[in-house]
């Protein structure tokens, strides 16, 4: 970490030292890493003085951080060879976006929709800072392979509650459609699209889901791997660089798709909306929304297949070999093809 950096987190933490890191992990593409930083607090010299001060202080320290460092690579290096200014532009963008969402809009995420604290942003020619609670030492330290029903409702109640703290609100700063398969900004991956029904209805499909009179946020990339699990069964979530407006059955299409195999998906299908939708009344009730609710439900689980479409949309031309590409998703998508005249 560069001394500025460092100097950063420091001020931003109270911490006299920076101890040990570890990689969380890289960046797609090459864009940075994500770290984990432990802290070390100076100790007072007047100990009698400072023992209950120092005491009282340190319940509020954390002992560790997470920094993201993001720095634009000299070299582009796609995991799956998208290599174009589209998708370096993009992902400028959502770095941008993900500093003011948590810069305006992350600390009205409660303990329903529980995100990290941000302790500091800085953006400094091509690179961006974020120094972020981290979430392990909060009590959020499990991560999932395979989920539970418990583990599904959990995550779903978090996008119920973050849908409803959203509802119907400007996305200011943030992308003015999110998700990070949004059609405008994936050209490339529709000019690669081999399915000409699908390719002529991409436009249809996606102003279908823009037309919906209940637009709120959506994270963007709610997949599995982007919450992170307390063994009390609370959840929160990471990763906010395609937060933006858009029909709430994107992010749960697109949860749903990334956890469960095809026949689950069929199967659970119905249980699984009645919990979110159930969900989502309690949340805009418990937050003062005045909604039509019938008009909402009726209206997003009639989206429901239209957005697991336009993600489906999105894996054929970016990766045709998908997993996700299967039965019940071809099935979706020609039972809306059907409804849509390009």
């Amino acid at each position: 970490m560069n001394p500025h950096f460092k100097e950063i987190t420091l001020k931003a933490t109270g911490a006299s030292a920076l101890t040990e890191s570890e990689v969380i992990q890289s960046l797609w593409s090459g864009y940075g890493k994500i770290v984990r930083c432990g802290l070390e607090y100076a100790v007072g010299t007047d100990r009698r003085s400072v023992r209950t001060t120092e005491r009282r202080a340190r319940r509020a320290r954390p002992t560790s951080v997470v920094v993201k460092h993001v720095h634009w690579p000299t070299a582009k290096n796609h995991p799956r060879g998208w290599n174009t200014g589209n998708s370096h532009e993009r992902k400028v963008k959502s770095y941008q976006v993900e500093t003011a969402f948590y810069a305006d809009f992350a600390e009205r995420c409660d303990d329903s929709c529980r995100v990290p604290k941000c302790l500091a942003l800085e953006t400094h020619g091509d690179e961006v800072f974020m120094v972020m609670e981290d979430l392990d030492a909060s009590g959020f330290d499990e991560r999932r392979n395979y989920v539970s029903d418990a583990d599904l409702k959990a995550c779903l109640s978090w996008l119920a509650n973050f849908h409803a703290e959203f509802m119907n609100e400007d996305p200011s700063n943030l992308w003015k459609t999110g998700t990070y398969w949004h059609l405008e900004t994936r050209p490339d991956e529709l000019a690669e699209l081999d399915d000409p029904e699908l390719k002529a209805a991409a436009g249809a499909i996606d102003q279908k889901l823009n037309e919906s009179p209940f637009q709120t946020f959506v994270h963007g990339d709610a997949k599995l791997a982007n919450f992170c699990f307390s063994n009390d069964g609370n959840v929160a979530a990471v990763d906010f660089q395609y937060v933006g407006g858009g029909c709430g059955m994107k992010d749960v299409a697109y949860f749903i798709s990334s956890c469960l195999s095809e026949d689950d998906c069929e199967r659970q299908e119905t249980a699984l909306l009645d919990f979110y939708f159930q969900t989502l009344e309690t949340a805009l009730k418990t937050r003062g929304k005045s909604i039509d609710f019938q008009s909402l439900e009726a209206d997003w689980r009639a989206l429901y297949p239209v957005a697991w479409t336009d993600f489906f949309r999105f894996l054929q031309g970016w990766s045709p070999g998908h997993w996700k590409i299967h039965a019940y998703s071809e099935r979706l998508a020609r039972n809306v093809l059907e409804q849509i005249q390009p």
